[in-house]
């Protein structure tokens, strides 16, 4: 396969996935390999595998977050890697970081990087603008 058929397969893999996300998808295994692996920020940790990245994120903020959009702003390729950068808007309708659910629309800045494996994500290293969210909710990690 060449650079750029290589490229356009990674890129399609991603979409695939994040379509399945926006719909409310519950079964991620069409979109990741079994033994993947979520890198997170501090704080987040990594997560190995379909199980431990659902129950150790995306279902906490699933349930933090609620009336999701997803906007992807700009999608990047090269080979078998794939990246983003976006944010999520979504309602804060439960316990997100120890902070009760304030109703508040906010915006959940992110960049996403995915390395492909045979039309499914093998790696997926985030960075989420916690600092961001935060100050939304109010409150002032910076002290002002």
């Amino acid at each position: 396969m060449t650079n750029d058929a290589k490229t356009a397969a990674s890129l399609a893999a991603v979409k695939r996935m994040e379509d399945g996300l926006a719909a409310g998808e519950m079964d991620m295994t069409p979109y990741f390999t079994p033994d993947f692996v979520w890198r997170g920020n501090q704080g987040c940790g990594t997560k190995r595998g379909i199980a431990e990245f659902q129950r150790n994120w995306q279902f906490p903020l699933r349930a933090a977050f609620t009336d999701r959009d997803y906007i992807t702003e700009h999608f990047m390729a090269d080979g078998e890697w794939a990246s983003c950068f976006g944010h999520i808007e979504g309602t804060h309708s439960g316990t997100f970081m120890g902070i009760p659910a304030t109703g508040k629309r906010v915006k959940i800045p992110y960049m996403d990087f995915w390395r492909v494996e045979d039309g499914r994500i093998a790696d997926n290293p985030v960075s989420v603008d916690f600092a961001s969210v935060m100050m939304q909710l109010g409150v002032d990690v910076f002290g002002g």
